[in-house]
């Protein structure tokens, strides 16, 4: 009986949290943990509304904070705003002489990706270690004083709640319901925009649908390094077909040139590594640890051209502090090809399971390199000389938080970004932000060719100017969700998003979101119904760059 009266005044105080919860209602809801969620929040505060993050994630940042200090920056003079407020941040933290605690400033080689990694100039710095860029994100929330809801999952069945074409509240697993008058889906995956019913697309078009060259499959295409040059056999005794195909191969055909599928870009941890003897973690052999995984990878190490075109460390790239943020290099590498297709939709079970297969397969990889006795003498040596950073994601194993979602849904909104405004075949207006990183997908899928070898496709970098990105990317059709606002799963083909997919732009993006929110809350109109010209008003005085060159 006394069991029965504690669960029922249990259940009634859990309601009353709910039903106070719910009757908070809240100016601008931002789903997700990402570096656009923080700008977004911490400008809808600097405008004057109330703003709350419900964040499936505990740690916040996204990729920023995750292991991506090597920031693909493309042309900074572009990344403005808040973007840059972020980057300077970081400068601030690195002039502090304590924060270089395993290695002196002076030593470390200042490279960055096209630019220095320390800009004096401009007080911004430009790589940087996942902790350190966490800690920014804490401090704007703490700034701003942004109440943050961790660990609370968007339930994508039945926890959005709709009246005449609005979002009124979204409600997370754990029983919460959070009341806002605007929204902002600020994750990878689109998951508050999809379960809103807004429509979208996963996965490549055609080239016919958008009248694009990059977008479809791209089979024959080798842009960067990572491809098979030597003739290497898909089977366990090479040249035969009948001893069977090794792993992490389709058999399937790749489809045809140019066409659509629904295969995404792969997906791989952006390992934060060390070799420093004392914060140095012995790389983890994975419990299902299976080194038949990698043959594939053996036979390119042994491969004719591995001193040639093979540098297995080639994105070792140096952070602050005798740190790495280690990126996929080469045809077998860190990209976990093929195996992350479902991801997008998936079931948040699913979606778990795909995780831990690409933290089996990852850090299996790297035991095997530094480890398997039939790896080349000189691969296992440097191996050996580098692990985990200790005194990285220390709640975590070491390990990052968040996997390189490099894309998964994406919208389709107002305005369709192609790679022709990217590349400057077609003018852009209403811009709300710019980007400049290369036309960069990873890539998609492993195969067969006819002639009998292995061979990866996908893979693509064509070169950009700096180019604006219209308002219409970010917002749904006003018919589908008319006060929400889409600035990760933006609205684009898949080969524009391949340049659009880079950290600084979601953190332009996410402010941009957040601005056109204010404005629409400030004169009682709808995100749709806000002009142009009042948005770059805004937007400029807040110092976000909304052309270059002209």
């Amino acid at each position: 009986m006394r069991k029965l009266i504690f669960l029922i005044f249990l259940f009634a105080g859990f309601s009353c949290q709910v039903r106070q919860e719910s009757s908070k209602e809240i100016d601008i809801i931002i789903y997700g943990g990402t570096s656009a969620a923080v700008t977004a929040a911490v400008q809808a505060k600097k405008m004057g509304k109330s703003v709350i993050i419900v964040c499936p994630d505990v740690h916040l940042g996204g990729l920023t904070s995750g292991g991506l200090g090597y920031t693909d920056t493309g042309n900074k003079a572009v990344i403005g705003g808040l973007a840059r407020e972020f980057y300077h941040r970081v400068y601030k933290y690195y002039q502090d002489p304590a924060t270089w605690r395993w290695q002196k400033r002076e030593d470390y080689g200042n490279k960055g990706q096209g630019t220095p990694a320390i800009d004096g100039a401009n007080k911004t710095q430009w790589i940087f270690e996942p902790h350190i860029a966490e800690q920014v994100f804490e401090d704007f929330i703490a700034e701003y004083e942004i109440p943050v809801y961790r660990d609370e999952w968007l339930d994508r069945e039945n926890g959005v709640e709709k009246v005449d074409g609005k979002i009124r509240s979204i409600t997370t697993l754990s029983g919460k319901t959070y009341k806002g008058k605007v929204f902002i889906d600020a994750t990878y995956e689109g998951d508050l925009m999809a379960a809103a019913g807004v429509n979208y697309h996963v996965g490549r078009e055609a080239n016919s649908v958008y009248g694009e060259e990059w977008n479809g499959v791209q089979t024959g295409v080798l842009h960067h390094k990572h491809f098979f040059i030597d003739k290497i056999s898909p089977y366990w005794v090479p040249g035969d077909s009948t001893s069977g195909v090794l792993p992490r191969i389709s058999t399937e055909h790749p489809g045809e040139f140019g066409s659509g599928d629904k295969k995404i870009q792969a997906y791989c941890y952006r390992l934060c590594m060390s070799n420093h003897p004392e914060n140095r973690v012995p790389f983890p052999r994975p419990a299902d640890y299976d080194s038949t995984q990698y043959e594939i990878l053996l036979r390119v190490f042994n491969g004719p051209s591995f001193e040639m075109h093979r540098d297995f460390f080639g994105k070792f790239d140096t952070i602050p502090n005798r740190k790495t943020d280690t990126n996929n290099r080469g045809p077998v590498s860190s990209d976990n090809i093929g195996m992350n297709y479902d991801y997008p939709e998936a079931s948040y079970e699913r979606r778990k399971e795909i995780l831990e297969e690409h933290i089996t397969y990852q850090q299996g990889l790297l035991w095997f390199a530094a480890n398997d006795p039939r790896v080349r003498q000189d691969v296992r040596d440097e191996m050996k000389k580098w692990g985990l950073a200790k005194d990285e994601f220390v709640d975590n194993n070491n390990w990052p938080h968040q996997i390189y979602v490099r894309e998964a849904r994406r919208m389709i909104g107002d305005f369709v970004l192609t790679e022709h405004e990217l590349l400057g075949k077609r003018p852009i207006t209403k811009s709300i932000g710019m980007g400049s990183y290369t036309i960069d997908s990873h890539n998609i899928q492993r195969y067969i060719t006819p002639e009998g070898y292995v061979q990866n496709e996908g893979d693509i970098g064509v070169h950009v100017k700096p180019y604006k990105i219209p308002l219409g990317t970010i917002l749904p059709k006003e018919k589908e969700c008319s006060n929400l606002l889409v600035p990760v799963a933006v609205s684009s083909s898949h080969i524009a998003f391949g340049s659009i997919r880079m950290e600084p732009v979601f953190m332009i993006l996410g402010q941009s979101a957040a601005t056109l929110a204010g404005l629409a809350l400030e004169s009682e109109k709808g995100v749709h119904e806000i002009t142009y010209d009042g948005l770059s008003l805004r937007l400029l005085e807040d110092k976000q760059v909304l052309q270059y060159g002209e």
